[in-house]
């Protein structure tokens, strides 16, 4: 995120006019672990029965209720189109919630949004570039927020190194490929300290590498005292990264917990994957659901299912008996652990009948 435009002459003293001398400018400059240990006790964001309608018909969020404690990695979890970056925009100041109570960092977007931008960090899924290069859009950045010329030529080089830029260094941003850019996006924000950093789907367009040095980017910063907003779709990324997770559908967070919570709470449970031929799907999957009752749920999709169950040594039976009667051939037949997929699926698929914490 882009705090207000100033002179870059300001630079050389690492102050903004705007903030010199205040306590904004004390949060930007002191050292992390001094951010980090300051009210440590609580939560950094705090949202209350959130909702905001964009044409006043239809709600992206619709009493969102959650925290995020200092130190942590908030995944918000959801298909496109869930709600996750209207989230994102109202925490950081972007669009006023039509109703409801949000607080970062204790203040009030409504009043205190400058105060909320200088402390955090933004990446949002569309692009914002300077029309310079890739070293250039990384030093403009640290000159809007104030950082020593030294200072800002040292995190250049060494964020230039750590996502792999160093070879388009003199390219112009808008140049690049969709991955490079986007690594140019995640790299510049790490130009200045931050609070909380608010991700948008950062791992869009990048490679498996580039993907895994990212997340592993955002750890080792975590450790150094960030907090850290997540948004997902990814449901590997998640398990990586989340010490909590929401699975948010339809504008409802449906789950909250700890991700090794939600582990034991499904633990019990296997997953059952099952496909039969096309033709006789349909008929053998309503069968399936009725002959299995409160023993499992069933999700099917054309010619495959897969079945959540207490007592995988019954349903099998159940299968393979169902299979004979009705004459279908089973073309597959796995049981495995349960994992995070199947949480954010089953949540989706019953509304939240998993009991989370906030």
């Amino acid at each position: 995120m882009r705090p207000p435009r100033w002179s870059p002459e300001a630079s050389a003293t690492g102050a903004h006019p705007l903030w010199a001398g205040t306590e904004v400018h004390r949060a930007l400059f002191a050292p992390r672990s001094t951010v980090a240990n300051s009210g440590a006790t609580e939560p950094v964001v705090f949202a209350e029965a959130l909702r905001h309608t964009y044409d006043r018909r239809r709600f992206a969020l619709d009493g969102v209720s959650f925290t995020v404690r200092r130190g942590e990695v908030f995944g918000l979890l959801g298909r496109n189109g869930a709600g996750k970056s209207t989230l994102i925009k109202a925490m950081t100041t972007l669009i006023r919630p039509t109703s409801g109570t949000l607080r970062i960092l204790g203040l009030d977007p409504a009043r205190d949004g400058r105060k909320i931008r200088s402390r955090i960090g933004v990446v949002q899924q569309s692009e914002s570039f300077d029309f310079t290069t890739v070293q250039g859009n990384l030093d403009v950045y640290g000159v809007l927020w104030g950082i020593p010329t030294a200072e800002r030529k040292r995190r250049r080089e060494q964020l230039l190194a750590q996502f792999d830029l160093g070879e388009v260094r003199k390219r112009r941003a808008f140049d690049l490929s969709g991955g490079q850019k986007r690594r140019v996006q995640v790299a510049r924000e790490f130009m200045h300290d931050m609070e909380i950093l608010f991700l948008d789907e950062p791992t869009v367009g990048l490679d498996v590498i580039m993907r895994r040095t990212l997340l592993d980017a955002i750890r080792q910063e975590v450790r150094r005292g960030l907090t850290v907003v997540f948004t997902t779709h990814n449901l590997e990324e998640a398990d990586y990264l989340c010490d909590r997770v929401a699975v948010i559908d339809e504008g409802r967070i449906l789950v909250l917990d700890d991700l090794e919570n939600l582990k034991r709470l499904y633990g019990g449970k296997k997953t059952i994957e099952v496909t039969v031929g096309d033709g006789s799907a349909a008929r053998f999957f309503s069968s399936l659901t009725e002959g299995l009752g409160s023993r499992g749920s069933v999700r099917a999709t054309g010619g495959s299912a897969v079945i959540l169950t207490d007592d995988p040594r019954g349903a099998l039976a159940t299968i393979v008996a169902l299979s004979q009667s009705l004459g279908v051939q089973l073309e597959w037949l796995n049981v495995r652990v349960n994992t995070l997929e199947d949480v954010f699926l089953r949540s989706v698929q019953h509304g939240g009948d998993a009991h989370g914490t906030a």
